[in-house]
């Protein structure tokens, strides 16, 4: 079955920089694109980054671009997101989410929380 497991959450001081890692199992990972998703306390749950199933392309939402960047590790069935000059605002459970077939599968989420 598809498994996704996140880690790589902490709390950091604004300004700083986090590496989060999702790896992946159960499905032909260098398949499918993969993202990462974030959801802040009362609030919905927000797309961050996309990667291809190459790695060769990448999107991001609008309040990350230049900060965080998505990349992937098809060997390893790894998707990484490297966040810098993190920000208070950046504070949520951070999910890595693919689609395979119908069904849209997600981790269990990592905490990151940016405070002095």
């Amino acid at each position: 079955q598809v498994q996704l497991v996140e880690s790589g959450g902490d709390l950091v001081q604004p300004g700083g920089s986090l590496r989060l890692s999702c790896a992946a199992s159960g499905f032909i990972f260098s398949s499918y694109a993969m993202k990462w998703y974030r959801q802040a306390p009362g609030k919905e749950r927000e797309l961050v980054a996309v990667i291809s199933s190459s790695g060769g392309i990448t999107n991001y939402a609008d309040s990350v671009k230049g900060r965080f960047t998505i990349s992937r590790d098809n060997a390893k069935n790894t998707v990484i997101l490297q966040m810098n000059s993190l920000k208070p605002v950046d504070t949520a459970v951070y999910y890595c989410n693919t689609q395979v077939g119908w069904s849209s599968y997600w981790g269990q989420g990592t905490q990151v929380t940016v405070s002095s």
